[in-house]
């Protein structure tokens, strides 16, 4: 494929959650930092939230990378399940002694469960509980998470939990009904994407890891990139996945925005580009804002005319045919200069009749 084209060891735009691959951006150090609290001797209770392709569960394979010395871990991944399948898949992950000749029930499971982190806590060590995808959690189970917390000692609690989610965990868990639950939380951490800097960067820490420094990527290209992403690393692995190989095709060494325009119409399916889109979302705002400022503008010069205009002139004078005034009476109309009356003159017998 193309990685050999590019010199490289390896394909480094994967979507497969790879800790080897897993760039540390300032948020992604914060969020692992959390987790690792969780793990510690006075963790509890910690939440992890973050929009799809975001890294999560990068971040979770990444913690069990880490030497975590006398710390046991049980990882659920299919949370749509009910009360007794999801006790009884804790004490598979943790190998936990019960009854396996009958159905157990779900006390039973609870008892052995508890003996078994009590023992585990009397060998001096930590048992770690990671839920994914736990905004599929159904109310019932989120309520028997709420009382696995109370399995603890006088000190500590026994079991340690992470829920991993999308951000529907946070809208589930701020329900009334679930408040006991939220209350218990001690770290809730938020990952948010990957600005055009920390794009630029990821993409270039991946080509690196998989063996090359050059710069494939211009720098225009990376701007198309993060705005076609938003910054979420999966869409960005995607997008750089697919005009790699677009540029394999063509023999083309470097990647231009054109080339990631392309990529995201066959990858995607986002056909303008974000600053298209932008234009064309700004082109109607723009008739309507012309359209106003000509209504005002009319509405202007009519206020204007009425204010400063001819004066009109009153209905006496009208009547009264006032000189200067065009609009004369029909008497005075007919009024010849032989027989029209002078001002001042007296009236003879001729003017009278």
């Amino acid at each position: 494929m193309y990685h050999q084209f590019f010199n490289l060891r390896e394909m480094p735009f994967t979507i497969t959650p790879d800790p080897a691959y897993l760039y540390l951006s300032p948020r992604h150090q914060e969020a692992l930092g959390h987790l690792l609290y969780g793990t510690g001797q006075y963790g509890g209770f910690v939440q992890l939230t973050g929009e799809v392709g975001t890294g999560k569960t990068t971040i979770v394979r990444t913690l069990l990378e880490q030497k975590l010395g006398e710390v046991d871990v049980a990882i659920i991944h299919n949370p749509r399940q009910s009360e007794l399948e999801f006790v009884q898949s804790i004490c598979d992950e943790l190998h936990v002694d019960y009854p396996r000749d009958e159905t157990p029930t779900l006390k039973t499971l609870v008892d052995a469960l508890n003996r078994h982190l009590l023992r585990a806590h009397a060998a001096g060590r930590r048992t770690v509980l990671i839920i994914d995808e736990a905004q599929n959690l159904e109310r019932n189970v989120l309520e028997q998470v709420r009382l696995l917390t109370n399995l603890e000692t006088a000190k500590e609690k026994l079991l340690r939990i992470m829920l991993i989610g999308q951000p529907e965990l946070i809208e589930l868990l701020a329900r009334p009904d679930l408040r006991q639950l939220a209350s218990r939380i001690t770290a809730r951490y938020h990952l948010m994407p990957l600005d055009e800097r920390e794009t630029a960067e990821y993409i270039r820490h991946r080509l690196r890891v998989a063996g090359t420094y050059e710069e494939i990527f211009s720098d225009a290209a990376i701007r198309e990139i993060h705005g076609y992403s938003r910054g979420v690393p999966r869409q960005i692995n995607i997008l750089c996945d697919r005009a790699m190989l677009g540029a394999y095709g063509t023999g083309t060494r470097r990647i231009s925005p054109e080339m990631v325009r392309t990529a995201a119409v066959e990858s995607i399916g986002v056909a303008p580009s974000p600053q298209r889109q932008g234009a064309r979302r700004r082109r109607p705002l723009l008739w309507l804002e012309a359209a106003l400022i000509a209504a005002a503008l009319v509405l202007t010069g009519l206020l204007v005319y009425r204010t400063f205009g001819p004066e009109p002139i009153p209905a006496a004078v009208q009547a009264s045919g006032a000189p200067g005034d065009s609009r004369a009476t029909p008497a005075s109309a007919g009024a010849t200069p032989e027989t029209a009356p002078v001002a001042g003159e007296p009236r003879t017998a001729a003017t009278e009749s």
